[in-house]
């Protein structure tokens, strides 16, 4: 530690903290302990610095048939396993779990000083931390942190001025945490403007621009399957899943399936190596995520295609992802390469020359909540091959595609350089923020006044308090004795 001031006073954490009380937690197997009003502290709520009630609260009979402690109001509570570095404080009285701590500070140092001061060491008290699977700091490794002790005058200066400080940094911290969504309602306006037409009404009315007839691509796939020697079938799909709205004239309103070539993969044995670690790229649903996929987890190889369903699509592919309960299910990608899939992915083959893979894409996308709540099914939600056909597809001109694509990566582009802005400005934040912690308890916060009571005498009276504690203690136990012996001798 750097040189303090004068009149501060390095020491250890046990020499300004008078007790150190943990926790327990009540029986899981009687649930009716979990079912009273006193607040139960865990580790779950250790994601706030001030808190106005727990995740959990349990009963009177609880806290008696466990050795969970009851904390009173406002005494700073550290965790011990788990959330490392963490220090709160409540309200309210509040039984806390073995997990935590907390720490009686001696009057003569500040609580909100000391609180300050640990969270300052919030990533030394981490790195302290031992164990495999889950990390946790003894006591003797807490109580052996150095401490820096500031005349109690200046303690309170130093907390006057963090409060103002860190509240400022908080209000600035809040206004950047804010942007990441006002920035996801932002690309999402840009996508819902694009599938509709009203990002290209500008475009539309400077440039003369034939839309297609549905016949037109029916034409196109019959050509491409004659190719390879089979007959195209235009899909079945189910018109009421369309949602009727108003598009410009030019535009023609259908379903994917009738403008786009949609096939479901398949998963080669896994119990054949034959069919795995080939050459040919295999996209998984996982890997279908909002992204240009430009290389796969895992290739099949030549064989693994021939014995299975699934087929090789050609770079400008779109995928979807049809199966998940978290956030795969409805998510887009392009193929970068050739690739072929699994079954929980469908791959919609784009008609060359007539649309464009992004515009697609960005159709998906500006549709994926709504793509979401297509699937069904009891255990885990997902799409199927005629869902994903019927699903709505506004189709404008080739070239108004190629616009509305050239719009949108502009829009995004610029939203993609804010984003990054704020990253940096949030990293900046939160470094800034450690900054003046540290600053503060090296004394260079506020000025020194040298008419402070320096903190070596603060330090004498603590140890002089303890001594006298002890000597009470000791007094009264020796007290007790004797009286239990008096007691018995005149029985």
């Amino acid at each position: 530690m750097s040189e303090l001031p004068k009149g501060w006073k390095n020491t250890l954490l046990n020499q300004v903290v008078d007790k150190i009380v943990g926790g327990g937690t009540p029986s899981k197997s009687i649930p009716s302990y979990y079912e009273g009003d006193i607040p139960w502290m865990s580790v779950k709520d250790m994601n706030k610095s001030y808190l106005i009630d727990t995740i959990d609260h349990i009963t009177q009979e609880a806290v008696d048939n466990s050795s969970t402690n009851v904390i009173p109001a406002g005494i700073p509570i550290i965790a011990t396993r788990m959330s490392l570095g963490k220090i709160v404080r409540a309200s309210f009285d509040s039984a806390i779990n073995q997990d935590l701590k907390a720490l009686f500070v001696n009057k003569e140092v500040d609580d909100h000083y000391f609180e300050y001061w640990y969270r300052s060491q919030g990533m030394k008290i981490e790195s302290l931390g031992t164990g495999t699977t889950v990390k946790g700091v003894r006591l003797e490794v807490i109580n052996a942190l150095s401490f820096p002790l500031a005349p109690l005058a200046e303690q309170k200066r130093i907390v006057e001025k963090l409060d103002e400080v860190l509240a400022q940094v908080d209000t600035i911290k809040a206004r950047l945490d804010g942007i990441p969504d006002l920035l996801k309602r932002f690309r999402q306006s840009v996508l819902a403007s694009a599938v509709s037409g009203k990002l290209t009404e500008e475009w539309r009315r400077e440039n003369d621009s034939k839309g297609f007839e549905l016949s037109e691509f029916t034409k196109f796939w019959e050509n491409e399957y004659s190719k390879v020697g089979k007959k195209y079938s235009t899909p079945k799909v189910t018109e009421g899943s369309q949602v009727s709205s108003i598009l410009p004239s030019s535009w023609l309103d259908t379903c994917v399936g009738k403008i786009f070539d949609v096939h479901v993969g398949a998963t080669p044995s896994r119990k054949d190596p034959m069919y795995w670690d080939g050459d040919i790229p295999w996209v998984s649903s996982g890997e279908v995520a909002f992204s240009f996929i430009t290389e796969t987890n895992e290739k099949i190889t030549e064989c693994g295609l021939s014995n299975s369903s699934t087929k090789i699509h050609p770079h400008g592919t779109v995928m979807l992802a049809m199966i998940g309960q978290g956030k795969t299910r409805g998510q887009p990608a392009i193929l970068r390469i050739e690739a072929a899939h699994n079954q929980n992915t469908a791959a919609l083959r784009v008609p060359e020359g007539m649309c464009v893979s992004e515009f697609l894409y960005y159709c998906l996308w500006e549709k994926y909540e709504e793509t979401r709540r297509v699937g069904s099914g009891n255990n885990q939600k997902a799409l199927n091959k005629s869902a994903v056909q019927s699903l709505r597809f506004p189709c404008p001109s080739y070239s108004e595609q190629k616009e509305i694509v050239r719009l949108v990566d502009q829009y995004f582009a610029f939203a993609n350089t804010i984003e990054k802005q704020v990253n940096l400005a949030q990293a900046r934040v939160d470094k800034l923020t450690q900054s003046i912690l540290a600053k503060a308890f090296r004394g260079q916060l506020v000025a020194q006044d040298p008419s402070d009571e320096p903190a070596d005498k603060l330090l004498e009276r603590i140890a002089k308090a303890r001594a006298d504690a002890e000597a009470l203690a000791k007094a009264a136990k020796k007290a007790e004795a004797a009286r239990k012996k008096a007691a018995k001798t005149k029985a």
